[in-house]
């Protein structure tokens, strides 16, 4: 059997009930890359090796019984350092953040997981509050892309990402507001999915409102779906959470895309991308036409809504900080300061005129959505950037990510899945974006892109 680091949840899962493996290997071969590869990446801002290990255990005694407790049970499992866990401080990136606590309270995510037996064996890094694209912070410092080290994985999941994509834990926590999960999904090459607001109860809200959305981090599209079947379980402390869908999201992986009508837009109409990428972007919506889909290459006919997203992005960070004393402001990222500044000059007016912008995008994306099935895009069009800076041309975050936050404005479920590498082997991401609520048709799409590109790398390597 392969290092149980490299296996999938789903390969674990199996492995545990065909008696080949324990969570306590697969637990200490994550903890093992943890110390192999984290000091040069700086994927975790906090490890729990004993309190992993004692999880584990139990786990193993329950397997052993043949009684596993939950759909994840025995899975070595990280949690953004976004997300309130309970023992665990929850720092957010932030120095301003006192470590003692109390710490009494885990958020919805963490909750349904611990239900579901996963083992936590740490909180990933997190750019101060979440509010940038990258991954680094005044308490944490910088995290690098495992593919090239001088390189960012993006943000603000960034951690997490990396965690994934190097085998230092099966699945991750991800939050995104303008692009987090997909973002270093994108530039790390791990799947991202954000599904449809609510779907994935958050508690406490997010200083930046309903731009904010949580959801899995995975190597696959199985282990995607299977961790959105436990995430998108209600929590009453959500008060704009979705009901539970009927069954589960793996089986929607099985559906295909025979028949549906997709559409490609590779710039959106207003996106220069880096060749390279939108090369690799063409031939992956070839999979689509050749497996059945309609695929069109058409626009969604919308303008650049970046405007609109600063005005409600930047009144989210001012919110993030009004509480701080002054002494506590000297202590927060330079560009999260400055942000909040402009944040804190907004007029209601100002607030009110980007919700009209954001309510017709909404509005434009559901009639689009009457015609098409999905929607088609690059997750990015660069790929990774020199690490430590917020954008390879000094301007704010949102200028290099257009693709992911319209659809943080509209709310949409969207995924990131590899399709492809760069001249220097650094991953290219195919966004796949669904109309509210089409969780399943977006995984069915996803799963079938893998599975053609993992039968694809098989013929490769198989070919003389």
């Amino acid at each position: 059997m392969a290092d149980a680091a490299d296996l999938s949840a789903s390969e674990l899962l199996a492995a545990y009930a065909a008696k080949q493996l324990s969570p306590v290997e697969a637990t200490r071969a994550a903890l093992a890359r943890i110390e192999a590869r984290d000091q040069e990446l700086n994927a975790f801002c906090l490890l729990d090796e004993e309190g992993a290990l004692e999880a584990a255990r139990e786990s193993e005694r329950r397997w052993q019984q043949g009684e596993p407790d939950g759909l994840l049970d025995g899975v070595p499992t990280a949690i953004k350092d976004i997300v309130l866990t309970r023992d665990w401080p929850t720092l957010r990136g932030s120095r301003t953040i006192d470590p003692q606590g109390p710490w009494e309270e885990d958020a919805p995510t963490v909750a349904r997981l611990r239900e579901h037996r996963a083992i936590f064996v740490g909180k990933t890094t997190t750019p101060e509050l979440g509010w940038k694209g990258v991954t680094d912070s005044p308490l944490t410092g910088i995290t690098r892309n495992p593919h090239d080290p001088t390189r960012t994985p993006g943000g603000s999941s960034g951690g997490s990402a990396v965690a994934v994509q190097t085998g230092m834990a099966a699945l991750a926590i991800g939050t995104d507001g303008g692009g987090s999960i997909r973002i270093p999904a994108g530039f790390t090459g791990v799947v991202g999915f954000k599904p449809t607001f609510g779907r994935v109860p958050i508690y406490p809200p997010s200083a930046f409102g309903t731009l904010s959305h949580a959801g899995p981090i995975a190597r696959t599209v199985e282990d995607a779906a299977r961790m959105l079947d436990v995430l998108s379980r209600p929590d009453p402390r959500d008060w704009s959470g979705l009901p539970p869908t009927q069954g589960s999201y793996l089986d929607a992986l099985t559906e295909g895309v025979e028949g549906m009508r997709i559409a490609f837009s590779p710039t959106l109409g207003y996106v220069h991308n880096d060749p390279q990428v939108e090369a690799h972007v063409r031939k992956a919506a070839h999979v689509f036409a050749e497996r059945g889909a309609d695929v069109d290459e058409t626009d969604p006919g919308f303008h650049d809504p970046i405007r609109a997203f600063e005005v409600l992005w930047y009144a989210g960070a001012a919110a993030s900080v009004a509480t701080m004393t002054d002494e506590q402001r000297e202590l927060i990222d330079e560009g999260l300061a400055e942000i909040a500044h402009q944040g804190s000059a907004l007029t209601a007016l100002d607030y009110l005129a980007a919700t009209k912008e954001r309510t017709d995008l909404g509005e434009r994306m559901g009639r689009f959505h009457q015609t098409h099935d999905l929607l088609l895009t690059p997750t990015l069009p660069i790929t990774a950037f020199e690490a430590g800076r917020e954008s390879p041309d000094g301007e704010r975050w949102m200028t290099w990510t257009p693709f992911t936050y319209p659809f943080n404005l509209t709310q949409q479920p969207a995924i990131s899945v590899p399709c492809g590498q760069d001249a220097n082997g650094l991953p290219v991401g195919l966004q796949i974006v669904g109309a509210r609520h089409a969780e399943r048709q977006v995984l069915a799409a996803a799963a079938v892109f893998r599975e053609d590109a993992e039968a694809s790398t098989v013929r490769t390597a198989a070919s003389p």
